[in-house]
């Protein structure tokens, strides 16, 4: 894909930030020596680390340049680095490695957890969280429009869809025999936005991009243009006039053995 819009990200930043405090309100660290914000985009969810442990070894990594300068411009105080989460290995081992929307980028979950558990301290923690909406109108709307226009083999050829994360189930039997403790939940959150187009706004930067990243310009208008028509009747006009936006995540804490 392109690389990422930091901007259009930080349009929604207080109901994307809302789920990173929420993940972080349920770790029970003290004082955590070093840290990594994996995937921290524009900084949003570093600087929730840093506030919480200003005392840390901070460090955000990401793979887009222009999200790694935005934050850097935010929080001039941390580091950061420019890396791929599939190789990323610390120098040191870890004592919280905390993801907030960014592992379902990422294939092969089955070797990437217990990998990330690998890289903690003794009673380290691996915090996650991750969108589980690819069920939901939102998301249906954007496999539909693949499907019925003159851009349909593009998006083939290009892999556009984006797989879905596995079932808590799943994750339990793949962190439990590697860690102490394992608490997984499911929270949906209803965010009211103000139009049709707004919910398009706000997945132009995130959900829409393997779809419109592959095409030309124009095909981009005329594929947001469908898409904007199905979120419209999708998300109807509420008694406010706000539409209701159910965004489903799901949250892992693991702990590291001692």
């Amino acid at each position: 894909m392109k690389d990422w819009n930091p901007d259009l990200y930080r349009q929604f930043e207080a109901e994307r930030t809302r789920p990173a405090h929420d993940l972080l309100a349920q770790i029970d660290l003290a004082a955590p020596r070093y840290i990594s914000d994996l995937g921290c985009g524009p900084g949003n969810s570093t600087e929730l680390l840093y506030q919480r442990f200003p005392d840390a070894q901070l460090v955000g990594v990401d793979n887009s340049a222009t999200m790694l300068a935005s934050a850097q411009k935010r929080l001039p105080h941390c580091d950061f680095l420019e890396a791929d989460i599939r190789q990323w290995q610390p120098s040191e081992p870890q004592d919280l490695i905390y993801a907030n929307a960014s592992l379902q980028w990422l294939t092969d979950h089955s070797q990437l957890f217990p990998h990330l558990l690998s890289q903690l301290a003794p009673n380290g923690v691996l915090a996650v969280q991750m969108p589980d909406n690819l069920d939901e109108p939102s998301h249906r709307a954007m496999r539909k429009v693949a499907e019925n226009g003159p851009w349909q083999q593009t998006l083939q050829e290009a892999g556009a869809v984006r797989a879905k994360v596995l079932s808590a189930t799943q994750y339990y039997d793949l962190l439990a025999p590697h860690g102490e403790r394992v608490n997984i939940w499911r929270t949906t959150y209803y965010h009211p936005m103000p139009s049709a187009q707004a919910i398009v706004d706000w997945l132009r930067s995130t959900g829409l991009r393997p779809f419109l990243d592959p095409l030309p310009e124009a095909m981009q208008v005329d594929f947001l243009q469908d898409y904007l028509s199905i979120i419209d009747a999708a998300y109807p006009a509420l008694i406010d006039g706000q539409r209701l936006l159910a965004f489903p995540r799901l949250f892992i804490i693991a702990h590291a053995r001692a």
